[in-house]
């Protein structure tokens, strides 16, 4: 059967009487449950609600909840989605007609319609923006398909918990009785995670209960599907990706709502996969800006996530090999668990980590060890690593030379035409424009005069390029940007990588140089420190244990604390570090905020409507209007987070005010931003 409660020659039915239906004079009103209330697809704030039509005799039987329909509405022809039926409506005047079922197809679960209210509710943003995100386009073809979904679901293919046995059996076994246990699960280095993710879902989907997990990108999707085939069998999950392409995208859509799998896979936009029964929903790597969705209003997979948990009353895992400030604050607050293994089981499968010139050994026999971009030690460790195996090199950036200077006085060097950064992209010809593409061949820096420049940034292409004359006979290969590798062999080789493109070596890397450190920690936002901690922690954790061999050296100032995180390997030390830190300066996740960017008149007249709404009790502050360029501003208004509803509920609401007066300007309204430039 299937989940939402028609089968496909039902389905057949109700299409072949839309179809009919439109060929007809206009029927009478049904009688049973004759108005449907309809989540009319419409962006304007105040027009946020849903709204009531009368159901006709000849549509009765298609308009279900969840099905797509057409209603008229401010003289227009708009799409919407039935959210319930109903014996009568509260409208005191006339009701309008549905004008046409698009579909029978019920493909807003009221499951996922409520997700879709609360994910708005959440972001001052509107039931219709979220439904876009939530539902992917029809493919009237795709439904036509037989999908069947009326066999029983098979058991796993395996039930093992091999990946589990470093860490406290409680949330496995809580999930296993059905109940809905919350943590946050901090992986020992090394560790599988595809293959735990499975074997969760597994234990999940033999209680009886469906499963949602999400990876950060198509890379880690494909090893996750991989390790689902081998766990639940072929046929034991739906993949749903955007990356699918629309018609496969809305063909895995179908499968998951009508329950012919109970395990969902995907990426972020799989978080609102309409998953019958759900029992689990799991993140891994949720501090990954992937999960961040760039449309309105902006939600974050994680928020998704733990909204359904909650909601819907099922367990949530999310897990990574380092632990982000909202994680934390989960903890702090006890919504969640800490799931991680004890110290002694850390240690065995950590490798060891150093930081080049932390020791007086190390400047005594290199001096220059704290400044030089790759100092001798670490040299000598990659020179031990290729003989055992592969050896991963991480630089910050792409390219060859992403950033000159002037070699005499060393000013950034800017294009003379738009003042865009200059650039090298191989070793010869002119440099050029980054923004613009312009190639400077008379370049002269303006503030000495000097012709000649130098490299301000190093990029992968040009470290490989070294590296490949320092190790002569030495595979050098790149992953980053258009050439990403998923898998290097245990071959010795030089794997030179950008933070998040690293393939995962057979049998682990016998090192790993991490370099440039000072560069991914200067970036101007105040979550670089925590992103950067992130990007080392999962590249450390991809190098062998220290019993075999494993090294790891970072090249930075050995002071720094995120760099002494990595040489403890103590994600959940910095996190709490890092959470105390976002209390002070009063930022996310330990203070609600929110960003307003647009016109200058649009954005003051907002804050004016703010402060009249927000009471003085709820310590509403205003950073700003600051100017992004001449036509735009962005201001930031925050509160202590026990305020958040308040200040959430007020921008929505003056937000409202202002389209009902048809004020000029749109202002935009992001929530929590995932960056804090």
């Amino acid at each position: 059967m299937t989940s939402n409660g028609d089968s496909p020659q039902q389905l057949t039915l109700l299409r072949d009487t839309v179809r009919k239906s439109r060929t007809k004079e206009p029927a009478g009103i049904t009688e049973t449950l004759p108005v449907a209330r309809i989540a009319v697809d419409v962006s304007l704030p105040h027009l946020d609600r849903p709204f009531d039509y009368l159901v006709p005799d000849d549509l009765a039987a298609a308009a279900q909840p969840g099905a797509r329909v057409k209603v008229r509405f401010a003289g227009k022809d708009l799409a919407g989605y039935v959210l319930e039926r109903l014996d009568a409506s509260d409208h005191d005047g006339k009701l309008a007609r549905l004008r046409k079922v698009v579909s029978p197809e019920r493909v807003l679960t009221p499951e996922i319609a409520d997700l879709c209210r609360a994910v708005a509710d959440r972001y001052a943003g509107v039931l219709a923006d979220v439904t876009r995100l939530a539902v992917p386009p029809r493919h009237a073809k795709v439904e036509g398909e037989a999908l069947r979904c009326d066999q029983p679901a098979r058991p796993p293919v395996s039930t093992s918990r091999s990946e589990w046995s470093p860490y406290p059996a409680g949330f496995l076994d809580a999930i296993s009785r059905a109940e809905s246990p919350r943590a946050v699960w901090t992986a020992v280095p090394g560790a599988d995670w595809t293959l735990a993710f499975a074997q969760a879902a597994a234990v999940c989907a033999a209680s009886g209960r469906g499963a949602l997990l999400l990876a950060p990108d198509a890379r880690d999707l494909e090893r996750l599907a991989a390790a689902c085939t081998s766990v639940l069998g072929e046929t034991g999950f739906v993949t749903l990706s955007a990356d699918l392409g629309p018609t496969a995208r809305y063909r895995a859509f179908l499968a998951a709502v009508r329950g012919c799998a109970r395990v969902v896979i995907g990426t972020r936009a799989a978080a609102f996969a309409p998953v019958a029964d759900l029992g689990l929903v799991a993140m891994w790597d949720d501090g990954d800006e992937s999960y961040a969705e760039p449309r309105a209003p902006y939600p974050h997979a994680r928020e998704v996530l733990l909204l359904r948990a909650f909601r819907q009353q099922c367990a949530a895992l999310l897990g990574g090999y380092a632990r982000s400030a909202e994680a934390a604050a989960l903890l702090e607050s006890g919504f969640a668990h800490e799931l991680i293994a004890d110290r002694k089981a850390i240690r065995a499968a950590a490798p060891s980590v150093h930081i080049a010139g932390e020791s007086d050994i190390d400047l005594a026999r290199d001096p220059s060890a704290r400044a030089a971009r790759l100092p001798s030690r670490a040299f000598e460790i990659a020179r031990d690593g290729l003989r055992t195996g592969p050896v991963l090199v991480q630089v910050p950036r792409a390219g060859y030379l992403p950033s000159l200077a002037c070699q005499t006085c060393r000013a950034p060097s800017r294009c003379a035409t738009c003042g865009g950064t200059l650039r090298r992209t191989g070793g010869s010809g002119p440099a050029s424009c980054g923004m613009c593409g312009r190639p400077a061949t008379d370049h002269r820096c303006p503030e000495c005069g000097d012709t000649r420049m130098r490299a301000a940034v190093i990029g992968a292409r040009r470290t490989a390029e070294e590296l490949g004359r320092a190790f002569p006979g030495v595979v050098v290969r790149t992953s980053g940007g258009d050439n990403m590798l998923d898998v290097v062999s245990d071959a010795p080789a030089l794997v030179v990588s950008t933070p998040g493109a690293e393939p995962v070596a057979e049998g682990g890397y016998s090192a790993a140089l991490l370099l440039d450190t000072w560069l991914m920690l200067s970036r101007p936002d105040l979550r670089a420190p925590e992103e950067a901690v992130r990007r080392w922690f999962n590249a450390a954790a991809l190098v062998r244990p220290a019993r075999d061999g494993g090294t790891v050296i970072l090249v930075g100032d050995p002071s720094a604390l995120p760099l002494q995180a990595i040489v403890r390997w103590s994600p959940e030390g910095y996190a709490s570090r890092e959470i105390e830190d976002r209390r002070t300066a009063r930022l996310a996740p330990a203070a609600k905020l929110a960003e307003l960017t647009g016109p200058a008149d649009s954005v003051n007249d907002l804050i004016t409507r703010l402060r009249d709404i927000v009471p003085a009790s709820a310590g509403l502050e205003v950073l700003g209007p600051v100017d992004i360029d001449d036509e735009t501003v962005r201001a930031v208004v925050r509160t202590p987070r026990a305020h958040g509803p308040t200040l959430v509920r007020s921008l929505k609401e003056s937000q409202s005010a202002r389209t009902t007066k048809k004020n000029p300007g749109t202002v935009r309204i992001q929530v929590d931003p995932p960056s804090f430039g």
